[in-house]
């Protein structure tokens, strides 16, 4: 069993107890022990796309950490909590609330590089301790300043509201459900807003870069509106190459464990690196390499390469100046 489970992950559940889940499935059905990991973490109170690596996958599971991702995200106007989502206790309020014409106007604000502070409470460490950790303590936590990049954003049919507009070109990718799972969150889409109405909340699609906390930037846009909020829903639609059609059930896997068909909903190792060109090697090549040799004589562009045996990965390699040096290893 090499490659990856893609969970449609429900809210409340942990990203290491989905990692617990693939394990024990693969326990049920008698699969043996596999090293399982998963390809980024998602918060508790977050739903969606969590890629859970298996076997040799699990060496893939960091070029996971660093990819893009996408999100749907409802901020509710005019209540800030100190941990910027509907798990806190309030700390600001605000009767301040944006027009759509508002909205539609700050959003090129969060487009492209933008500087953001994380969450007070995240995984991030202070001199060795979890942020949250000494947050939940009482402890006055300042964390730095850090450089994301937001591809896109737009904004989405709001909680009985239509609202359209968008700043960017990365944007989101088209949403799609799992035909294990129930349709994902969508507002209510009502009758537009008129103009100058002021609305309570509204939902967007951000297309972000690795480091980027939704809960920073929603805190950031209702900064700009002259007023304050909070996330009251989000789901991730997208991480790396894995999207919500490939997500399944925590359910569906308990079924599939029992069955003793996990293969089936197991995707190869090469879906994690759907950006990697291929590399073609002879059973000699394919030897140097599982030896850690340097290849050379490659009539390729400089960069990373899944190299392969007939169908069996071997390794992901570097080449530079006509020499394949190996990044990862597969043991298959």
């Amino acid at each position: 069993m090499h490659g990856w489970i893609i969970l449609d992950k429900p809210l409340g559940l942990g990203s290491t107890q989905g990692v617990s889940a693939v394990k024990r499935a693969l326990r049920q059905g008698s699969y043996g022990k596999a090293k399982v990991g998963h390809g980024g973490t998602l918060d508790p109170l977050a739903t969606g796309v969590l890629p859970i690596a298996v076997g040799e996958a699990t060496k893939l599971a960091g070029r996971m950490l660093d990819s893009n991702k996408v999100y749907d995200f409802t901020v509710r106007f005019g209540v800030q909590t100190d941990t910027l989502d509907t798990e806190g206790a309030v700390i600001s309020e605000s009767s301040v609330r944006p027009t759509l014409a508002d909205l539609v106007a700050v959003l090129t604000r969060f487009t492209g590089p933008i500087a953001q502070v994380p969450p007070k409470y995240s995984a991030l460490k202070v001199d060795g301790a979890r942020a949250y950790d000494l947050a939940r303590a009482g402890e006055d936590v300042v964390l730095a300043s850090r450089d994301v990049v937001v591809h896109g954003i737009k904004l989405l049919p709001g909680t009985g509201r239509g609202i359209a507009g968008e700043a960017g070109g990365g944007g989101a990718e088209p949403q799609g459900t799992s035909s294990m799972e129930p349709p994902l969150h969508q507002p209510a889409a009502g009758p537009p807003p008129r103009a100058g109405e002021e609305l309570d909340e509204a939902t967007f699609s951000v297309h972000v870069s690795k480091g980027t906390y939704i809960r920073s930037l929603a805190r950031d846009i209702a900064a700009a509106l002259g007023t304050v909020g909070h996330v009251t829903m989000l789901r991730r639609t997208k991480a790396g190459p894995f999207t919500l059609p490939q997500a399944i059930s925590l359910d569906f896997l308990d079924e599939t464990a029992k069955a003793r068909t996990l293969e089936q909903i197991l995707l190869p190792l090469r879906a994690g690196l759907d950006d990697i060109p291929a590399l073609p090697l002879d059973p000699d090549q394919a030897g140097a390499l599982r030896q850690g040799r340097v290849l050379v004589g490659i009539a390729e562009d400089d960069g990373q390469y899944f190299a392969l045996l007939e169908n069996t990965p071997v390794a992901l390699v570097e080449v530079i100046h006509g020499e394949a040096r190996v990044v990862r290893g597969f043991n298959l």
